[in-house]
């Protein structure tokens, strides 16, 4: 564990994407985070994590989707998706989208839907 005052983004970004991945437990920190910046149509995929999301809109609209509600919002906003419950978001917006997207977890637990079998 490193506990560290500043962090570079360069340290954290995903590949050569816009997008840093924090995860608290590599810096002390009880929380983990994406700071997402996309284009229109973008977004990750339908998904799920066994502690709470929330995201805050920095810029731009998204629309989200947690369970069975879809919101849009906007800069200032900010929605949450509880433990288990599987959400998305996609740049609804005509310019760009960034989004702080805090996990509470020091390590970050994803599951995709797409790649979860059902028996149904």
């Amino acid at each position: 564990m490193t506990t560290t005052l500043a962090i570079p983004a360069d340290s954290i970004r995903v590949g050569d994407s816009r997008t840093l991945r924090f995860e608290g437990a590599s810096h002390g920190s009880n929380v983990s985070f994406f700071l997402v910046t996309s284009d229109p149509g973008q977004g990750p995929g339908l998904h799920r994590h066994p502690y709470d999301e929330t995201w805050t809109i920095l810029e731009g609209e998204a629309t989200i989707v947690v369970g069975d509600e879809t919101v849009v919002a906007r800069a200032g906003d900010t929605a949450v998706a509880p433990a288990n419950t599987w959400h998305r978001f996609t740049n609804t917006g005509a310019g760009t989208l960034r989004v702080v997207c805090i996990h509470a977890s020091p390590v970050m637990i994803q599951e995709f839907q797409d790649t979860v079998t059902s028996s149904r």
